[in-house]
């Protein structure tokens, strides 16, 4: 009785960890729309360089009022390919990004490119139709 009891609590536990790792990865198409391109200009407030992608938050000035985008990248071995380092971005660096907005008009972009000090990196998107990640 005690083994089939831990055998489906193993089970159940795998199964909980299995379904949180799913959401917490996703495919582009599922979250962007590549038909809403964007071009974002702020100053970055956060770096989170993590797997499964590295996200960055970039406070943005629309129309007087301030909204803070958050950024996805790709993932952190992609980043390093692409020439990133943990501390290529820092809180209260200026940047603009290219990239895709959210299809649910949350203030979330998928970036394509960022740029810093003049400096273009590709951000290892997931979006099939980026070329160049």
């Amino acid at each position: 009785m005690k083994r089939d009891l831990l055998i489906i609590f193993a089970v159940v536990l795998g199964l909980v960890l299995t379904t949180s790792t799913l959401n917490a990865h996703h495919s582009f198409a599922a979250q962007y729309d590549v038909n809403k391109p964007t071009r974002i200009e702020g100053t970055v407030t956060k770096v989170e360089w993590m797997s499964p992608h590295v996200y960055f938050y970039v406070a943005v000035e629309i129309d007087g009022r301030v909204v803070n985008y958050g950024v996805e990248n790709g993932a952190p071995n992609r980043l390093f390919r692409q020439g990133w380092q943990p501390d290529t971005l820092k809180a209260g660096d200026e940047v603009t990004v290219d990239g895709s907005l959210a299809r649910d008009g949350s203030p979330l972009v998928n970036a394509s490119e960022v740029t810093m000090n003049g400096r273009r990196l590709f951000a290892g998107s997931s979006n099939p139709d980026d070329r160049e990640n």
